[in-house]
């Protein structure tokens, strides 16, 4: 990043608050601020778990409380805890609150049009293309990368969603069992470690690395949920896995995949990987590869 790159991202954000009317408390016309007609948004037909709504969102709970007590002071919503655990809360939306919402969405639209109005339809094709990437990189810039216990419940959530989908894409079927997979504890430090992808606090992929004192590094289990593909996450992993072998002292890393995994072997060849000799007797694979990585700086 650079002074005018930094410079570019700020003028961008003035020119957004201002064209739809964040800036004003009475957004789209009603008695309200925009952040509890987001939450009305939100909260959606069925309801949200409050904690969960927080998460998503990125707000402090204290702020997050304010803004619901104000929506169910006016009669829009309804807060209460759950039967099974009375810590946890869930927020609906009432009657009101539904044609209040309809009202928002309805106003949304007017003023998402007004936006495109005075631009001719080259102009118009070319904002909401633009629009359309900076909404992609700016969701890709809100995953978080956590080095987690392979068995914590969100390693073990997008492990199960891994194994499925390998059983549904390979043309003999997937079993765990006959797999060369890593026990976790090859995962565990020190001799390996595991990453989880979340965006909003949900848990959208997984990568594995094993760090034999002995033997090259190697990545293992890595998966993006299919929802989040295209957000560059299967990239991020393999230079965040990269970086981290190298920091161990590691000069070589290594992969193997199955042939029907093409945009992976393609995401492979496009970071750098070669195509080598089998380095192991994993049933399931039929493209190994390896890449000369920078191992930490000699002193």
């Amino acid at each position: 990043m650079d002074a005018a790159q930094i410079s570019q991202v700020r003028r961008f954000n003035r020119t957004v608050t201002e064209r739809v009317g964040v800036l004003h408390d009475h957004y789209l016309g009603r008695d309200r601020p925009i952040g509890e007609a987001r939450l009305l948004w939100e909260i959606g037909e069925q309801g949200q778990d409050v904690r969960r709504l927080r998460e998503r969102l990125g707000l402090d709970s204290g702020y997050i409380s304010r803004l619901l007590r104000s929506l169910e002071t006016d009669g829009l919503v309804t807060v209460e805890p759950q039967q099974h655990d009375r810590r946890v809360r869930t927020v609906r939306l009432t009657n009101a609150g539904r044609s209040e919402r309809a009202m928002l969405d309805g106003r949304s639209d007017e003023l998402a049009g007004s936006l495109l109005e005075p631009l001719n339809t080259a102009q118009r094709a070319r904002l909401v293309a633009a629009m359309a990437e900076v909404d992609r990189l700016l969701t890709a810039a809100t995953v978080t990368l956590d080095t987690v216990d392979p068995g914590h419940p969100d390693a073990q959530l997008c492990l199960r969603f891994y194994f499925s989908e390998l059983q549904a894409r390979f043309d003999t079927g997937f079993d765990p069992a006959q797999s060369l997979l890593p026990d976790a504890s090859e995962l565990r430090p020190p001799q390996g470690l595991f990453l989880v992808a979340r965006m909003h606090a949900e848990p959208i992929g997984c990568a594995g690395l094993k760090l034999p004192p002995d033997a090259p590094a190697e990545i293992k289990r890595m998966w993006v949920a299919p929802h989040a593909r295209g957000l560059g996450l299967g990239r991020r992993f393999l230079a965040e896995l990269e970086a981290r072998a190298a920091r161990h002292g590691h000069d070589v890393l290594r992969l193997d995949t199955n042939k029907a995994l093409g945009a992976a072997i393609g995401l492979y060849h496009s970071c750098g990987f070669q195509e080598v000799p089998a380095f192991n007797d994993e049933p399931y694979a039929h493209h190994w590869f390896e890449k000369r990585i920078a191992g930490p700086p000699s002193r």
